[in-house]
């Protein structure tokens, strides 16, 4: 790839001829703002917070979008691109219901962050009595304040353009222009998914998860209840972001320590029931590929993914496997076995899930679920981002706790259950207890590096004792769709798929510490998150679900056989074929 040569206020940087301003000026350690450009996503140059003096040009250009040329001089930091920012920024404030004290976003917007960068010590524009909540809430899973939305668009791309779904966009022309749906309908007369992908990427408070955390405190100060909380694999692996640490970090014992401070009655790991899906799926898949029927297998962790399948793709319904999500899994074996072990009754066993998904709280409220008739297998479930904000409210010093271990009544469960929070792993974790089982073996083969990374797309075929098994692993529901299309078409064929709603999977999950754009643009999160995964998964004694202990113990003592009929009742679920258009008489 050819290089060429500009000068970044005066300093002299070596760039690729391919990058942009904005990138030439990254390389020399400047950061030029934005609030619409989205990395991997082509730029729309539409905010003009970006606007830099080059060289050559005729008035000020969109960094984000402007080409770099070898010789090209760029000053960013130039009266003149200074005094636009600034005018822009106070436009863009005169629209804006500026309510910080009390927002969800605040200490960590975008837009408060470049008001004290651009020293904004007043708004002299627009009428503050206008500035009224528009508030739409009709989701289960997500609030949205349009009077806080600055019309960056970035949820509109990343619904679009990542996803593949395209349920927002802008509405009406001039001042009125607005995010929403078509028609002004509310978005749970569309077919969102409830992935959560558009909070992350929202540089205001214009949109946030519904927030459980008042009701997870209510149960904590019920003396009736006994409340437990399981904790999905990847939070343990963000936690840490939300209180400075490095990305990456894995704060499991930390967040074990805080969990126990704030009250919980038990403190487990969902990566144990996460090691029950590969047992009950394994079973699912060995079964389907000794029948040959409804292949290929299409797995239901993520029930984002499940959601588009329905909406989108329901003809692949019987592909989907049976098995609830570890999530679910986790609230009914507490209602069931826990209950019975701990001698408690399930109507007062309070149980709370945090997930690195939004989609999951949407998934609370699915058909056919209850393990216990009557009674929710889960009873709240809360995001990473909401967990950081209950031990803030709790006064815990996070970063001093000591580490500490889950609870040990429900067990201790093996890697395998812990790579569920990078896109592969659940995949992986299938392999190493399915190859096992077919050859009669305990091979050492545990690491199928063919599924691991961060790619949209990734395709693998194993000899497994002599039968050529062909999986298929996507994240981000564009590229699902993507590969789902293929296996429409007979381009395609394999005997298992792997899919997760959001890019990279539960790292990059909806409901995950938000970071600036500044930082997703430039840092791979999703990398450095999973590699902390794998580390952990590296370093544990048991790597396969089916050697676990535990896992044996629930078998034993309470389920009998995977895939038998106690396991389906607990376990597994079905699905429906849903509208494309919910909202649309049909």
């Amino acid at each position: 790839m050819s290089t060429v040569k500009v000068k970044v206020n005066g300093m002299e940087v070596e760039c690729s001829a391919n990058d942009t301003v904005l990138e030439a000026a990254r390389l020399a350690g400047v950061d030029i703002p934005t609030l619409c450009y989205m990395r991997d996503i082509a730029p729309i140059g539409a905010c003009r917070m970006c606007v830099t003096e080059v060289s050559g040009a005729r008035g000020l250009v969109a960094a984000c979008a402007y080409p770099v040329e070898d010789g090209m001089e760029i000053n960013t930091n130039s009266q003149k691109a200074y005094n636009a920012r600034k005018r822009t920024l106070e436009l863009i404030l005169s629209q804006h219901r500026r309510d910080c004290l009390t927002c969800d976003r605040n200490m960590n917007c975008e837009l408060q962050k470049l008001s004290k960068d651009y020293n904004i010590k007043e708004v002299r524009l627009g009428h503050p009595e206008d500035m009224v909540p528009q508030i739409e809430d009709s989701m289960i899973h997500l609030i949205r304040d349009n009077s806080k939305c600055v019309l960056c668009r970035r949820c509109v791309n990343i619904c679009k353009e990542t996803q593949s779904i395209g349920v927002i966009g802008p509405n009406d022309r001039g001042f009125a222009t607005q995010i929403s749906c078509a028609f002004d309908r509310n978005l749970d007369e569309t077919a969102c998914v409830s992935c959560g992908q558009c909070i992350t990427v929202c540089p205001t408070g214009a949109l946030t998860e519904r927030d459980c955390t008042d009701k997870v405190w209510n149960a904590l100060a019920d003396k009736t209840k006994h409340v437990v909380v399981g904790t999905a694999p990847s939070v343990r692996v963000t936690l840490g972001e939300c209180f400075g640490m490095p990305i990456g970090t894995n704060v499991q014992g930390k967040m074990v320590a805080a969990l126990r401070r704030m009250g919980f009655d038990g403190v487990f790991d969902v990566d144990v029931t996460a090691d029950l899906t590969i047992m009950e799926e394994g079973t699912e898949f060995l079964g389907r590929l000794n029948s040959g029927e409804n292949l290929p297998l299409i797995t239901s962790c993520s029930p984002g993914w499940v959601k588009f399948c329905e909406h989108y793709y329901p003809e692949f319904i019987p592909n989907l496997s049976s098995c609830k999500s570890p999530q679910q899994m986790f609230g009914a074996m507490m209602k069931t076995y826990y209950a019975e072990k701990m001698g408690l009754n399930p109507e007062d066993i309070f149980v709370v899930g945090i997930m690195p998904c939004t989609a999951k709280k949407y998934e609370r409220y699915r058909d056919y679920q209850d393990a216990v008739p009557g009674i929710p297998d889960v009873d709240a479930s809360i995001t990473t981002r909401e967990l950081a904000r209950m031990i803030d409210t709790s006064g815990i010093s996070f970063v001093d706790l000591p580490d500490e271990d889950f609870d040990p009544s429900f067990g201790i469960s093996s890697g395998a259950g812990l790579i569920f929070g990078a896109t592969g792993g659940v995949m992986e974790a299938a392999l190493r207890t399915v190859a096992d089982i077919v050859t009669g073996e305990d091979l050492d083969t545990l690491d199928y590096h063919e599924v691991r990374g961060t790619e949209g797309i990734k395709e693998a075929q194993y000899d497994l004792n002599g039968r050529q098994i062909r999986v298929a692993v996507a994240s981000g529901l564009a590229n699902a769709r993507a590969l789902l299309e293929r296996v429409k078409s007979g381009e395609a064929s394999y005997d298992m798929i792997e899919i997760m709603a959001c890019p990279g999977g539960c790292i990059n999950g909806g409901g995950q510490p938000i970071q600036p754009q500044s930082v997703r643009n430039f840092v791979d999160l999703r990398t450095l998150r999973a590699k902390a995964i794998y580390s952990a998964d590296k370093s544990m004694k048991m790597r396969k679900s089916h050697e676990s202990p535990v896992i044996k113990e629930i078998y034993d003592a309470y389920l009998g056989n995977p895939g038998s009929e106690k396991a389906h009742k607990l376990l597994h679920t079905k699905y429906q074929a849903r509208s494309k258009y919910p909202g649309v008489a049909e």
